[in-house]
């Protein structure tokens, strides 16, 4: 179990050694360790943010999805289940809609990350209250996809009406992006993850129970809409943190809960929340690189990258889980 993780921590080293040297301008390793300017700039200015930004959306994302699987006991849940991302798209496309009438010059980023957390908001608020009315999780899965749904429409009008440029605008953040926060920006993004995380841990054995079937949790004693609405709240904090600030970025809260349950073969959340952590960081440092102009030649969409990654490693989950008759 120990040299699993120690092996994953080492894979991960590996990488963020990778990502800081990779980029459009050459970077060695030397350069890297010295006092050259130019080198340093990088590093400081670029590099090493947007290394910190796919940590972080690697974790919020590979946790929430955690999450969210156990919660609705469904392997392919994700931690856009709950109609997140579609409300943080409604957001911003409001946003994006409005500036391009009346502008929005120096506050463009800081207006694009606020309104994805009031749309955010605005659904999870919708979801906190409908299933607080409701028994049955799987009602309250289908309730959220709808909304969700409702949102995209939206969303859909609002793009048929918008002008080309706030159009565009509104393109390149669904495509996800990690290369574009600011130090102020990542101390938020970490408060969110550390925020989510410790939700997520306060009902970590409640958890465990969970999996089991809400019905059993209660007659072991589980206040089932307590522990889910905590769950709600700590998927829409992580989640939410990472579409505000990086798009909407998908596959990568599907799949790591299910690399990490393969790798150390446990179910018990006190193993899978620390490996589906360092899968969720492993994976986004790797779509990074290669999403970087380096390695194909110009550069990607991230979330290109993560779908080429991620779909695969889907479908091998759903192909062996249909043959051996269980996926989670």
């Amino acid at each position: 179990m120990k040299s699993k993780f120690l092996i994953g921590l080492l894979l991960l080293l590996i990488l963020v050694s990778a990502d800081m040297l990779v980029g459009h301008e050459h970077v060695s390793l030397s350069e890297a360790f010295s006092s050259d300017g130019f080198a340093r700039d990088i590093l400081l200015n670029f590099r090493i943010p947007k290394l910190l930004a796919a940590v972080l959306a690697g974790i919020c994302l590979s946790a929430s999805g955690l999450v969210m699987q156990t919660v609705f006991r469904n392997p392919l849940a994700g931690p856009y289940m709950l109609g997140v991302s579609s409300g943080a798209s409604l957001g911003v496309a409001i946003f994006m809609m409005a500036t391009s009438f009346i502008g929005a010059g120096f506050f463009q980023s800081i207006g694009t990350a606020a309104s994805a957390w009031l749309g955010s908001a605005f659904i999870l608020l919708i979801v906190i209250f409908v299933s607080s009315r409701l028994r049955d999780i799987m009602s309250v899965l289908i309730l959220g996809m709808m909304i969700g749904s409702a949102a995209s429409a939206f969303v859909d009008v609002l793009q048929f009406f918008s002008n080309e440029s706030s159009l565009k605008g509104f393109i390149l953040w669904s495509m996800g992006s990690v290369g574009a926060l600011s130090f102020s920006q990542l101390i938020i993004l970490a408060s969110c993850s550390i925020i989510g995380l410790l939700l997520i841990v306060l009902s970590i054995k409640q958890m465990d129970v969970l999996m089991l079937g809400e019905n059993y949790a209660v007659t072991m004693g589980v206040d089932v809409k307590r522990v889910r609405l905590l769950l709600f709240i700590s998927t829409a904090v992580l989640a939410g943190g990472v579409t505000a600030f990086c798009g909407p970025i998908a596959f990568i809260g599907v799949a790591a809960p299910h690399i990490a349950r393969m790798v150390w073969k446990r179910s018990t959340h006190r193993i899978l929340l620390p490996s589906t952590i360092m899968v969720g960081a492993i994976m986004m440092i790797l779509c990074d690189i290669l999403s970087s102009q380096n390695i194909t030649g110009y550069p990607l969409p991230l979330n290109t990258v993560t779908a080429l990654l991620g779909i695969p490693i889907v479908f091998m989950i759903v192909w062996n889980g249909n043959k051996s008759g269980k996926i989670m």
